[in-house]
């Protein structure tokens, strides 16, 4: 198949994207196909009605790539696509709608707190700070309600430490998320097509929460796949996560991201396009599954391949 694979971008999240899609790319090469690479910016629409590929291969993380913008572009051009669709795209990037529909459907998810920089700036929602407190606790995690891979997460132990929290949040979002803080052990289930794939457990290796540098730079997490996990509990994980993938919409592949705490799991978010660099979680799933990364490639090319095909075209 000619297969056109989406990378770069304007988000933050653009190096992690270009390391992705080489990967992606090497592999699509070793298997036969013929991949077109493809710098996503203005001229998108055209390079694709001029390349006319079979599938699209999206390796595009971050705002544009995977909340899904790109996604409704591919389905006016009527492509078919990896990864899930549009709207479990938009509502896995907006942290706060996913978790009022995990909510909804009774799945754990931490307590939480959101407000917009119109409520902080002019409607006081900066005094809110006592009742939030009461509702949650210290510390809190304070987050970027549309961004990934742990951009502008940051932790306040107290009440003082909660302005500089929301100024890094706020610089990466009009919207930023409270939650509660969950002590324990930090989890990720990869989901491919409806199938749970081995836990993977990472631990940082600084006292530190485990953000941007420490996903990305090799030596700075430790990661233990299978996770070292009773299995009972191992499997009460695994189905929490295949069910929020359910509950989201979500189709093809996606990663869900869990809290194990005293109090059992608890999902924090689900990222719809995860990371396929060589340090990514959801690879390091596959291959414990027995899955190497060209199958992983393969698997989720057919998985696309076969996606309902769109009526709504655009004239060539």
């Amino acid at each position: 198949m000619k297969v056109a694979v989406l990378k770069g971008g304007s988000s933050l999240e653009r190096g992690v994207s270009l390391r992705s899609a080489a990967r992606v790319e090497d592999a699509l090469d070793s298997l036969g196909h013929e991949a077109a690479g493809i710098d996503v910016g203005p001229d998108l629409v055209s390079r694709l009605r001029a390349d006319r590929p079979d599938v699209v291969f999206i390796a595009l993380h971050g705002p544009g790539g995977e909340d899904g913008t790109v996604q409704e572009l591919l389905e006016i051009l009527d492509l078919p696509y990896t990864g899930p669709g549009v709207a479990a795209c938009a509502l896995c990037m907006d942290k706060v709608a996913a978790k009022h529909e995990m909510r909804a459907a009774g799945l754990p998810t931490p307590d939480w707190a959101a407000f917009n920089a119109t409520a902080f700036g002019e409607l006081g929602a900066a005094d809110t700070l006592d009742e939030i407190e009461a509702r949650l606790g210290f510390p809190l995690v304070v987050k970027p309600a549309s961004q990934g891979s742990s951009l502008g997460v940051k932790f306040a132990s107290s009440r003082d430490e909660v302005p500089e929290a929301l100024v890094s949040a706020f610089s990466y979002d009009d919207r930023v998320l409270l939650e509660r803080y969950v002590q324990g052990r930090e989890l990720a289930v990869s989901v491919l097509g409806s199938e749970p794939l081995p836990i993977v457990e990472a631990i940082p290796r600084e006292e530190d929460f485990f953000n941007f540098e420490a996903r990305y730079e090799i030596g700075r997490t430790t990661y233990v796949c299978p996770a070292e996990l009773d299995d009972s509990v191992a499997s009460e994980i695994s189905g929490l996560a295949a069910r929020t993938y359910e509950t989201l919409g979500c189709s093809g592949f996606a990663r869900v991201d869990l809290m194990l705490g005293d109090d059992g799991p608890q999902v924090l978010e689900v990222n719809a396009i995860p990371g396929l660099t060589d340090t990514s979680l959801f690879p390091m799933a596959a291959e414990a599954a027995g899955i190497d990364f060209t199958q992983l490639v393969e698997r989720i090319l057919t998985s696309a391949a076969a996606r309902p095909s769109s009526q709504a075209t655009l004239p060539a």
